[in-house]
Protein backbone atom coordinates (compact mmCIF):
# COMPACT_ATOMS: atom_id res chain seq x y z
CA UNK A 1 0.00 0.00 0.00
CA UNK A 2 1.31 3.52 -0.84
CA UNK A 3 1.03 6.23 1.38
CA UNK A 4 0.10 9.96 0.75
CA UNK A 5 3.63 11.08 0.24
CA UNK A 6 4.66 7.73 -1.74
CA UNK A 7 1.44 8.75 -4.09
CA UNK A 8 2.74 12.13 -4.58
CA UNK A 9 6.12 10.72 -5.91
CA UNK A 10 5.57 8.38 -7.76
CA UNK A 11 6.16 10.49 -10.57
CA UNK A 12 9.29 12.35 -9.19
CA UNK A 13 11.46 8.86 -8.62
CA UNK A 14 13.85 10.68 -7.62
CA UNK A 15 11.76 11.36 -4.00
CA UNK A 16 12.01 7.63 -4.20
CA UNK A 17 14.52 4.81 -2.63
CA UNK A 18 15.47 2.02 -5.26
CA UNK A 19 13.70 -0.16 -3.64
CA UNK A 20 10.19 1.63 -3.51
CA UNK A 21 10.93 2.18 -6.94
CA UNK A 22 11.51 -1.47 -7.71
CA UNK A 23 8.38 -2.36 -5.66
CA UNK A 24 6.04 0.19 -7.77
CA UNK A 25 7.61 -0.79 -11.21
CA UNK A 26 7.25 -4.71 -10.50
CA UNK A 27 3.98 -5.78 -12.44
CA UNK A 28 3.71 -8.87 -10.19
CA UNK A 29 3.23 -6.76 -7.49
CA UNK A 30 -0.31 -5.63 -6.65
CA UNK A 31 -0.19 -2.05 -5.41
CA UNK A 32 -3.05 -0.84 -3.09
CA UNK A 33 -3.58 2.71 -2.54
CA UNK A 34 -6.06 3.21 0.72
CA UNK A 35 -8.89 6.09 0.06
CA UNK A 36 -7.30 7.91 3.80
CA UNK A 37 -4.51 8.69 1.22
CA UNK A 38 -7.68 10.65 -1.42
CA UNK A 39 -8.93 12.03 1.57
CA UNK A 40 -5.67 13.22 3.23
CA UNK A 41 -4.42 14.64 -0.35
CA UNK A 42 -7.73 16.13 -0.95
CA UNK A 43 -7.81 17.58 2.75
CA UNK A 44 -4.31 19.10 2.17
CA UNK A 45 -5.29 20.80 -1.40
CA UNK A 46 -8.51 22.57 0.20
CA UNK A 47 -6.21 24.06 2.58
CA UNK A 48 -3.66 25.23 0.37
CA UNK A 49 -0.49 23.21 2.09
CA UNK A 50 -0.39 20.84 -0.72
CA UNK A 51 -1.25 22.44 -3.85
CA UNK A 52 1.07 19.69 -5.78
CA UNK A 53 -1.95 17.32 -5.46
CA UNK A 54 -4.57 19.51 -6.72
CA UNK A 55 -4.01 17.35 -10.15
CA UNK A 56 -4.02 14.08 -8.92
CA UNK A 57 -7.38 15.10 -6.55
CA UNK A 58 -8.64 15.91 -10.06
CA UNK A 59 -8.70 12.55 -11.94
CA UNK A 60 -8.01 10.38 -8.60
CA UNK A 61 -9.37 7.39 -9.73
CA UNK A 62 -8.29 7.69 -13.33
CA UNK A 63 -4.64 8.29 -12.41
CA UNK A 64 -4.52 5.19 -10.08
CA UNK A 65 -6.04 3.51 -13.12
CA UNK A 66 -3.52 4.36 -15.45
CA UNK A 67 -0.60 3.90 -13.09
CA UNK A 68 -2.50 0.22 -12.56
CA UNK A 69 -2.96 0.60 -8.78
CA UNK A 70 -5.77 -0.72 -7.17
CA UNK A 71 -7.87 1.38 -4.38
CA UNK A 72 -8.12 0.15 -0.88
CA UNK A 73 -11.98 1.09 0.70
CA UNK A 74 -11.71 2.20 4.31
CA UNK A 75 -14.52 -0.81 6.18
CA UNK A 76 -15.79 -0.60 9.87
CA UNK A 77 -13.37 -3.08 10.50
CA UNK A 78 -10.38 -0.63 9.31
CA UNK A 79 -12.29 2.60 11.30
CA UNK A 80 -12.61 0.48 14.44
CA UNK A 81 -9.01 -0.88 14.21
CA UNK A 82 -7.54 2.59 13.72
CA UNK A 83 -9.70 4.33 16.69
CA UNK A 84 -8.62 1.32 18.60
CA UNK A 85 -5.13 1.66 17.73
CA UNK A 86 -2.37 2.33 20.83
CA UNK A 87 -0.34 5.07 21.37
CA UNK A 88 -0.19 8.63 21.48
CA UNK A 89 0.09 9.38 17.26
CA UNK A 90 -2.71 11.58 16.71
CA UNK A 91 -2.57 11.42 13.31
CA UNK A 92 -6.19 10.05 11.80
CA UNK A 93 -4.90 9.58 8.24
CA UNK A 94 -1.75 7.62 9.63
CA UNK A 95 -3.64 5.70 12.21
CA UNK A 96 -5.81 4.52 9.10
CA UNK A 97 -3.07 3.36 6.98
CA UNK A 98 -1.57 1.24 10.22
CA UNK A 99 -5.04 0.12 10.32
CA UNK A 100 -5.70 -1.08 7.03
CA UNK A 101 -2.04 -2.26 6.54
CA UNK A 102 -2.46 -4.71 9.98
CA UNK A 103 -5.88 -5.93 8.86
CA UNK A 104 -5.02 -6.98 5.19
CA UNK A 105 -2.02 -8.06 6.02
CA UNK A 106 -0.27 -6.01 3.39
CA UNK A 107 3.14 -3.70 3.78
CA UNK A 108 3.41 -0.15 3.31
CA UNK A 109 5.85 2.07 1.11
CA UNK A 110 6.51 5.31 3.17
CA UNK A 111 9.56 6.87 4.64
CA UNK A 112 7.57 7.10 8.10
CA UNK A 113 9.38 5.27 10.67
CA UNK A 114 6.96 5.53 13.29
CA UNK A 115 4.55 2.81 11.09
CA UNK A 116 7.28 0.09 12.42
CA UNK A 117 6.28 0.79 15.89
CA UNK A 118 2.86 -1.23 14.86
CA UNK A 119 4.66 -4.15 13.61
CA UNK A 120 3.34 -3.08 10.19
CA UNK A 121 5.82 -3.65 7.03
CA UNK A 122 7.23 -0.96 6.03
CA UNK A 123 9.06 -0.75 2.45
CA UNK A 124 11.58 1.80 2.30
Amino acid sequence: MLSEQTLLDVSDDRALTTTARKIIADIKNRIFVSAASAWEISTKVRLGKLPSGADLTADFAGQLEREGFQMLAISSDHAIRAGLLAGPHKDLFDRMLIAQAQAENIPIVSNEALFDAHGVRRLW
